[in-house]
């Protein structure tokens, strides 16, 4: 099941840093990251095996997602917000703000057989 984390975040007058360490449950093989989208969606699928961890580390954007027995819509607005994503989480990535950057790290690398674009049929 999808669920947001907050990332630890350490503040003073030279910044804020924010750690991503031993947050994730699962050896990161991939990382990638989507910027400059303009009013489409994007994803619109889940997986066989991969689990995801999505941070928009600048702006923001929402992710509705179905878990096959409820939807839920998550909006990442600051980069110290973390969502965990399952293999079955069918998700789809919208409402990008102009400068939004969204992180994602994923734990197998790309294989186009991992993905399953087909909705569940309570889906979005």
């Amino acid at each position: 099941m999808a669920h947001i984390i907050n990332l630890k975040t350490f503040k003073d007058t030279r910044g804020i840093l924010t750690v991503l360490d031993r947050v994730v449950d699962f050896e990161i093989k991939r990382l990638f990251y989507i910027y400059a989208v303009d009013d489409s969606d994007r994803g619109g699928h889940r997986h066989h095996n991969t689990h995801q961890a999505a941070i928009c580390i600048q702006g923001s954007c929402k992710i509705t997602n179905n878990d096959s027995k409820k939807t839920e819509i998550f909006e990442l607005d600051t980069p110290d917000k973390c969502l965990i994503l399952e293999p079955e989480d069918w998700h789809v990535m919208h409402d990008f703000s102009q400068d939004a950057i969204l992180l994602v790290l994923a734990s197998t690398a790309f294989d186009p057989k991992d993905y399953i674009y087909e909705p569940y049929a309570n889906s979005i």
